[in-house]
């Protein structure tokens, strides 16, 4: 199994890579960037899988948003396993570490959204007892 740990800084070329897997290529320099700015930040929570290597094998990003119409709640942000490694435990682990935190934040729940793309991801937030509550759509504009 691998071991958990806080993310650093220099994990940015294999936080990229995974991000990479999940969709979402991105340069290491960029991912620094991000991490520089998110990990000293009290309301974000990071945290990677590493093998016996070095190298990692997944991660899970969490939030502390606050909203006007809904209050303080705590948002998994991030989730990527990487693909040779799925189904062996590492995703139920960073979401158990991901809960732990939530909890010492002094919430008693915890979302996830997850794209209706993503087959997959669904029976496994299922499985771990997370209720669908709600359907939506994402709209973007680009500002000129």
């Amino acid at each position: 199994m691998a071991a958990l740990r806080t993310a650093r800084v220099d994990d940015a070329m294999e936080i990229a890579r995974l991000a990479g897997e999940l969709g979402y290529p991105l340069g290491v320099a960029a991912m620094e960037d991000r991490l520089r700015a998110i990990l000293p930040l009290p309301q974000h929570h990071v945290t990677v899988a590493q093998d016996g290597n070095g190298g990692l094998l997944g991660w899970i990003a969490i939030e502390r948003r606050l909203t006007l119409e809904s209050g303080e709640r705590i948002e998994i942000v991030g989730l990527v396993v990487d693909a040779a490694a799925r189904g062996t435990g590492i995703g139920r682990a960073l979401v158990a570490d991901g809960e732990r935190w939530a909890h010492a934040q002094g919430f008693e729940s915890i979302g996830v959204r997850s794209n209706v793309a993503r087959e997959r991801s669904h029976p496994f937030y299922e499985n771990l007892g997370y209720a669908r509550v709600k359907t939506q759509h994402v709209y973007r504009k680009v500002l000129k």
